[in-house]
């Protein structure tokens, strides 16, 4: 039969910078990012949308970006300045996507200009979706502000919202200009916040790094104790492992294989089931923990690497499990996930799980047998 083939490639560049003090007068990084992205005779603006969080923990923020603009002429700086909450709420509600949509409109964002955003990972997928679908794509700014964000979330290609209940049902694929990680911003986090990020740097470990494992155990005490100089090396060689992970065959997911998901499929339900009250790395941590156990108790990881693992998860102050983990019970909520995770993937079931520290293996059952003693044992510790 006659046809016509149509393929060609696209190249995908941007930086991830780090930095502190973004928006002080005497940081010209940010303005010298934007002075050689820039196109002689195009005007081009700039509109932020910004984490409640980070204003309640940095108030003069708004008075500091008119300032920088104001010194720095490269783009022009849209003055009504977006603010939307932290966390899953943001990603729940509909009306904080179409909030920015309108400013899109209303402030004439085109595909020459800017959205920043600057906040955690719940609203950097929010605007980066907002920025991805709007025009066909509008250029999108990360300035992550968290541990999780800055190591994790933020340096990837992944943007969405929830939608019928369900965690990232609607997204998009769409990397960013550019990603800015302040320290600055770490030093505002509660215990909460900096513990919770650490959790992805743990993931990361097991499945691409075992001597980035070994250095997490021996750096535990001073990663509890919220050394920035410490957490700064964390930051960067887990972007570092994402970003190669996402340079990889399959950077936008056309598969099934998920390995930086590991640990995720019960934790992305337990999330939902909980009302966001558990926040993504808590419930990584204890998803991390499940998966652990179960790949050691169906032949796959060693006793000794197991304790390894529930161990350092132990050091750094994450809990192993949560009422709502309960996998005992077949009619257990938390088994849904499963399901979910399936569809989520495109209707094979894959999930990563250990066969030792710093190496993962895809299978495509789960033994709910094996999950329920997985379960059992967990509490023993």
């Amino acid at each position: 039969m006659e046809h016509l083939q149509q393929s060609f490639n696209i190249r995908f560049e941007y930086k991830v910078y780090f930095t502190s003090g973004l928006f002080d007068i005497s940081n010209k990084l940010f303005s010298d990012f934007l002075n050689g992205a820039a196109v002689a005779g195009i005007p081009k603006k700039i509109l932020f949308v910004v984490d409640q969080g980070v204003f309640d923990a940095a108030a003069d923020l708004k008075e500091k970006l008119k300032i920088y603009f104001d010194t720095y002429k490269e783009v022009e700086l849209v003055q009504d300045i977006i603010t939307v909450p932290g966390g899953e709420e943001v990603k729940n509600e509909t009306k904080y996507f179409d909030e920015i949509l309108q400013a899109v409109n209303t402030h004439k964002i085109d595909r020459h200009s800017y959205i920043a955003a600057i906040g955690g990972g719940s609203v950097l997928d929010l605007v980066g979706y907002a920025a991805a679908v709007s025009h066909r794509g509008i250029k999108h700014i990360r300035i992550p502000t968290t541990v999780l964000s800055q190591n994790d979330s933020g340096v990837g290609v992944k943007n969405g919202i929830n939608y019928f209940g369900k965690k990232n049902f609607l997204g998009t694929f769409a990397p960013p200009v550019a990603v800015f990680n302040d320290e600055v911003y770490l030093t505002t986090l509660s215990d909460r916040d900096w513990r919770s990020g650490i959790s992805e740097a743990v993931k990361v470990a097991l499945i691409k790094d075992p001597a980035f494992f070994s250095w997490l155990e021996e750096n535990a005490g001073a990663l509890v104790s919220r050394d920035l100089k410490t957490m700064n090396y964390l930051v960067r060689r887990c972007a570092e492992l994402h970003m190669q992970h996402i340079a990889g065959l399959d950077p936008f997911e056309t598969g099934s294989s998920r390995p930086l998901d590991f640990g995720h499929w019960s934790a992305h339900k337990l999330e939902q089931l909980s009302a966001f009250e558990v926040l993504h790395g808590e419930a990584v941590a204890m998803g991390m923990a499940l998966d652990t156990v179960y790949s050691n108790l169906s032949g796959l990881l060693s006793d000794g690497e197991t304790e390894r693992v529930i161990g350092l998860l132990q050091k750094l102050g994450f809990e192993l499990t949560h009422p709502l983990m309960e996998v005992e019970d077949p009619e257990s909520a938390i088994l849904r996930g499963l399901e979910e995770f399936r569809e989520h993937l495109g209707g094979r079931l894959t999930i990563m799980l250990l066969n030792r520290i710093g190496s993962g293996t895809e299978v495509h059952e789960i033994d709910t047998d094996i999950l329920r003693l997985s379960g059992i044992k967990l509490k023993t510790y």
